[in-house]
């Protein structure tokens, strides 16, 4: 048995005394972030998942990642009530167990998917549908955003995809990755900014043994090593001058020339560059070079800021709390959300995502609450001058107020908010308080 061959994500003390006796090596992931770092390092032909039915679409998404493993599920039985856990069952999964968990016919299944894991080609692997892979949200700009991916599964033009920080441009990058060329070509990124200048080229085209002081092998660059798949440029911007010079030449001729080497070599490579600057501000001031901006930029994407899709902020915090709580059963005080709605945003979701973590790692009951989250500072909530959300924050908290105030007696709310009770329910149904 190969070490760690068996991934147990969500592990419970059942599972733990059913496989410890057993020939497998184990490797334990308490939540999905932490498999997902697994998976990303580790040959894990098996999967066992706790299927917690909060982390469905989490859970979707990280086997949309993964498909060409074995992911089998254990559950309690009740649960398989739900559609859409028998649905994520049935999609994603090659077995599942109830709780209480049969030593037997557990341990039959796991030797069983072993031998199919290991007689399975990878190229034979069903595919998931597209629809379970990374962005989520429901607002108009990112609706708007998949349709344009979509439009571009079967493209390999060179995509240059703008946004603020923060806003998820490597995963646009990798839904236009996996549309072209689903889990078999390589996926390779680049912080263009966070290489040392005297290394860029080294990093990029590889160089032979020899080329300089240090240089102690052969090394290949990472435009080869994306040869047959995807090359991401991430912070392309930063390049300095003379470099973007050299990508050009690649870009135009897809040949590389290794330092130290006089010998090119052809690479088949798609090209996806994101940057957060104002691109055509730079290209006007000198620090960008035009030509280079027009190879990049032949089809031009957008990531939203958060505060743009104010709609998707509390979906997103579900399902990053989902990702992090562990076993913790969390969630978030209608305060906190109101909070988290009402805020700006200034880091996107990569903000939303620290805030959540250290939220679920310091809160001290079962609630999150928005001093958790460091929102408590009503000031800082409307930093942003949305006078839309500032108002729908305090119609959401007027409500509360007086439901809690007057439980079970509608028509008293409405007279104390002066409103009619057809308003009064459309208010309700709007902030999610029937």
């Amino acid at each position: 048995m190969p070490e760690e061959a068996l991934l147990i994500i969500n592990p419970c003390a059942a599972l733990e005394t059913l496989l410890t006796q057993g020939e497998w090596r184990l490797s334990r992931a308490r939540s999905l972030s932490v498999a997902e770092e697994k998976l990303r390092h580790g040959d894990f032909p098996l999967i066992l998942v706790a299927i917690d039915p909060l982390q469905n679409e989490a859970l979707r998404a990280l086997i949309a990642q993964h498909p060409n493993r074995l992911w089998i599920g254990l559950v309690d039985r009740e649960l398989l009530a739900c559609e859409k856990l028998r649905s994520l069952l049935a999609a994603c999964f090659h077995d599942f167990h109830t709780f209480p968990l049969d030593a037997a016919r557990l341990c039959h299944s796991l030797g069983h998917a072993l031998g199919m894991a290991r007689l399975i080609d990878e190229r034979q692997r069903p595919k998931l549908p597209a629809k379970l892979r990374l962005i989520q949200g429901n607002s108009e700009a990112i609706i708007q955003l998949r349709e344009q991916i979509t439009r571009l599964q079967h493209s390999r033009l060179p995509v240059l995809v703008t946004g603020p920080s923060g806003t998820g441009k490597e995963l646009v990058a990798r839904e236009l990755h996996y549309g072209t060329f689903g889990e078999e070509g390589p996926f390779v990124a680049v912080n263009c900014g966070a290489m040392p200048h005297q290394l860029i080229q080294s990093e990029l085209f590889g160089h032979v043994k020899g080329a300089f002081t240090g240089a102690q092998a052969h090394k290949i660059g990472k435009i080869e090593a994306a040869d047959g798949g995807t090359l991401f440029l991430d912070e392309v911007g930063e390049l300095p001058l003379e470099d973007q010079v050299t990508l050009l030449r690649f870009l135009q001729e897809q040949c590389i020339e290794m330092v130290g080497s006089h010998a090119s070599r052809s690479v088949d490579v798609r090209v996806i560059a994101a940057t957060n600057i104002d691109v055509e501000q730079a290209v006007a001031q000198g620090r960008f070079r035009e030509d280079l901006y027009y190879r990049l930029n032949v089809v031009r994407l957008r990531t939203p800021a958060l505060r743009d899709r104010r709609n998707d902020v509390q979906l997103l915090a579900n399902e990053i709390l989902a990702e992090v709580r562990g076993s913790r059963p969390l969630t978030f005080s209608h305060q906190a959300r109101q909070a988290m709605q009402a805020y700006g945003w200034p880091g996107n979701v990569r903000e939303l995502r620290n805030r959540v973590q250290r939220a679920a790692v310091m809160c001290a009951g079962p609630c999150i609450e928005a001093q958790d989250l460091e929102l408590s500072n009503s000031e800082s909530l409307l930093f942003d001058g949305s006078l839309k959300a500032v108002r729908e924050a305090a119609e959401r908290q007027a409500l509360e107020r007086t439901l809690a105030r007057f439980p079970d007696r509608l028509e008293e709310v409405a007279r104390q908010l002066a409103i009619s009770r057809a308003t009064l329910y459309r208010l309700l149904d709007k902030h999610n308080l029937l």
